[in-house]
């Protein structure tokens, strides 16, 4: 009998990074997948859902607006306990450093199911930055069994933690999307009017951004005014920048930049889409975390608005460059990649830090491998 690996997601990260993953279970001889979804940002979720093609199980709607952190980890908890109830899984697959990943590894624990955390070992050493993720993926790693690093570098932090045993590097799971998507884009045709609105990826320099970060939301005036600062100074650039469904930060947005002609602000769109837009523009203003490991393959700068990152290897790649989220200091990286060819040129160089792109297959032959020794 095939045993039970249940994914359990809630986010548009998740689902692009667990959707080949799922996609390769599919195929195995002696798994199953079983798809659960918390639902958080419902809109976009369904989207993403549909996008990728994923075959939803059980979906729990656990989206609420405005919720506190431990009204949001109490949802979690009584939501995902049903889903155990109701399919006795043999395994937990999760990934990342959000609220689920955190409370669908205790639930997990509760039912003496083990738990295969993919993109494991991702760390900043702050545990207050980023908030609260740095703390989910932490306690994650004390209660996964499957540990899937996606770098060196991962599988380094967690030995700091004393956690050698079943650790795999295995690449990032995102890298396989990444090349999905852009074999999709080959035979596909984007309606940039209808996606993109007034952005003009022809006639200027159009910069991407996407900033959602909870710690940034007390920042977001700081970064409102850099963005019209680079636009005000350079009229050959437009930037393109798809709102976050966060009703707090989608109304900071809206109110502080809606009324300048070349800040164009849309509506989240499609994975494929998305990585359109990553491909055609000319760098990239972002705190997402997903986008620090993309761009670098699609040889796009991306100015990281944060103070640290746990993905080092694509600042020594040089990739990326942190810069924070003063005003000054954005605008001034900015204005270097705009005014400097020659510095833009050294950082636009496709580098593949996080992957080959046979992350899945990796993790779903890893996890055939360990019930084979059960």
């Amino acid at each position: 009998m095939k045993k039970k690996v249940m994914c359990v997601f809630g986010t548009r990260s998740e689902s692009i990074k667990l959707a080949p993953v799922i996609q390769a279970l599919k195929k195995s001889l002696y798994l199953t997948p079983i798809v659960v979804v918390t639902g958080y940002h419902r809109e976009i979720l369904d989207q993403m859902i549909g996008c990728l093609q994923i075959e939803v199980d059980l979906d729990l709607n656990l989206t609420r607006p405005r919720l506190s952190l431990a009204e949001h980890t109490a949802l979690m908890i009584s939501g995902l306990e049903e889903a155990f109830n109701k399919f006795s899984p043999d395994l937990v697959l999760v990934q990342g450093d959000t609220i689920m990943v955190m409370t669908a590894a205790l639930v997990a624990h509760y039912h003496k199911v083990p738990v295969a955390h993919v993109e494991a070992g991702l760390r900043t050493a702050d545990r207050y930055n980023p908030f609260a993720e740095e703390m989910y993926r932490r306690l994650a790693s004390q209660l996964s069994t499957l540990h899937f690093a996606p770098t060196q570098q991962a599988v380094e932090n967690l030995r700091r933690e004393s956690i050698e045993k079943h650790v795999y590097l295995t690449g990032n799971t995102v890298i396989d999307s990444l090349i999905d998507a852009l074999e999709q884009l080959q035979t596909s045709q984007i309606d940039q009017k209808k996606l993109f609105g007034a952005a003009d990826f022809t006639k200027y320099r159009v910069l991407l951004a996407s900033v959602h970060r909870r710690e940034n939301r007390s920042a977001m005036g700081e970064i409102a005014a850099a963005l019209k600062q680079i636009v005000d100074q350079f009229p050959d650039t437009q930037i393109l920048y798809p709102m976050h469904k966060n009703p707090v930060i989608h109304d900071l947005i809206e109110t502080t930049l809606k009324n300048h002609p070349r800040i164009i602000l849309i509506e989240p769109v499609d994975y494929v889409s998305f990585v359109w837009a990553m491909q055609h523009c000319f760098f990239i203003l972002t705190d997402s975390g997903g986008i620090q490991e993309e761009a670098p393959m699609l040889g796009k700068p991306v100015l990281v608005l944060r103070t640290n990152t746990e993905r080092e290897e694509g600042t020594k790649s040089g990739a990326l460059q942190i810069v924070g989220t003063k005003r000054e200091d954005i605008f001034q990286a900015a204005h270097n990649l705009l005014s400097d060819r020659g510095a833009y040129d050294l950082r636009a160089r496709s580098v593949t830090p996080f992957g080959d792109g046979q992350a899945s297959h990796q993790v779903v032959n890893i996890i055939e491998k360990y019930f084979a020794m059960m």
